[in-house]
């Protein structure tokens, strides 16, 4: 007679060897790669965000024939929402999971922070990133709300009927307190970006000790830079510059 060999009758208890996908994602190297890709993706798509609002300081005409052309693009159009909805929401929850495993491993807070040695990158930014954070994704609904599922105003444009983005955002912008709210805003959007665009370059691993200090003074142009492109038109628009 033949000896087989029989493999060990397993637990039911034991739950099935996780996919090397979710064994990334749940590794720290993973979510920093999609901490970083991600925060990548989405400092894109606010620049090009920007350079299209300011086409309003060319006239309403061509802010609408923008609006009109990105919307044109149909299925690729909702494709892309949808895309950038996910990873808004894969940032958003990526950023919390990261922030509860380093309050996790750190028991007590730190009063100070002090550099063990060498430059030390912790400032107010990096340290409210969870806050500013938040703050900025429950903007991203509101906005959503006020343009995007916005009052439907109509115009022609080119012998066509086309939807006037453009009269909903100066009659918004018209408002003292719209204005401030989005000022401070901003405000927490140049912070995120002043941390953010660096360590996103640093977590993907574009950054070595030469390049490090340079892209750290290039995130702080960065955030600048697009905090204050997105502030031009609000207040052109509020002091009459614009209309």
């Amino acid at each position: 007679m033949t000896n087989t060999l029989k493999a060990p009758p397993s637990d039911p208890d034991t739950p099935p060897p996780a996919s090397p996908l979710l064994r990334f994602y749940r590794s720290s190297i993973g979510k920093k790669l999609i901490s970083g890709f991600t925060g990548l993706a989405l400092v894109t798509f606010v620049l090009v965000h920007m350079v299209g609002n300011l086409l309003l300081f060319v006239g309403r005409d061509a802010y609408n024939a923008y609006a009109l052309l990105v919307s044109n693009f149909s299925l690729v159009y909702y494709a892309f929402e949808l895309a950038l909805t996910a990873i808004v929401l894969l940032h958003a929850w990526i950023g919390i999971e990261i922030f509860w495993r380093r309050r996790q491993a750190r028991l007590q807070g730190y009063s100070t922070y002090q550099s063990v040695g060498g430059t030390s990158y912790q400032t107010l930014s990096s340290r409210t990133m969870i806050v500013t954070g938040s703050v900025l994704a429950v903007f991203w609904v509101v906005h959503l709300k006020t343009f995007r599922f916005g009052t439907y105003y109509a115009t022609e444009l080119g012998g066509d009927t086309v939807r006037d983005l453009a009269r909903l955002v100066i009659e918004t912008f018209q408002s003292l307190p719209y204005v401030l709210g989005y000022s401070v805003i901003l405000v927490l959007l140049a912070s995120h970006l002043r941390h953010g665009f660096w360590s996103a370059l640093q977590s993907i691993g574009l950054l070595d000790a030469k390049l490090r200090p340079l892209a750290y003074g290039t995130s702080a142009v960065v955030g600048i830079g697009i905090a204050t492109g997105f502030l031009l038109l609000p207040w052109a628009i509020y002091l009459g510059l614009v209309g």
